[in-house]
């Protein structure tokens, strides 16, 4: 990975060794993803665990309720906000 990071000009920058609360958004969605999907899917190849995780991805991404989103799918909040939007531009 280092030789990756330094042929592409990525800069690494790590979470200091315990303390997930230096990104806990990352923290929490990282245990949702190997409890949901990593510790229940088993990947016969390759091709296998990039379709699994797509899978998982846009359901998570789409239909799952959010508890930061008041409990709304992303598409409900999405769909909420543009129809609040458009409410409010025609007001003007």
């Amino acid at each position: 990975m280092d030789l990756w990071a330094y042929t592409n000009r990525v800069t690494l920058d790590f979470s200091r060794p315990g303390k997930p609360t230096d990104n806990p958004y990352v923290e929490s969605f990282n245990g949702k993803f190997r409890d949901e999907c990593l510790s229940v899917n088993w990947f016969l190849s390759l091709d296998d665990a990039r379709e699994k995780i797509e899978d998982f991805r846009w359901e998570y991404n789409h239909f799952r309720p959010h508890s930061a989103l008041n409990d709304l799918t992303p598409k409900e909040f999405v769909n909420l906000h543009q129809e609040t939007s458009k409410t409010l531009l025609s007001t003007v």
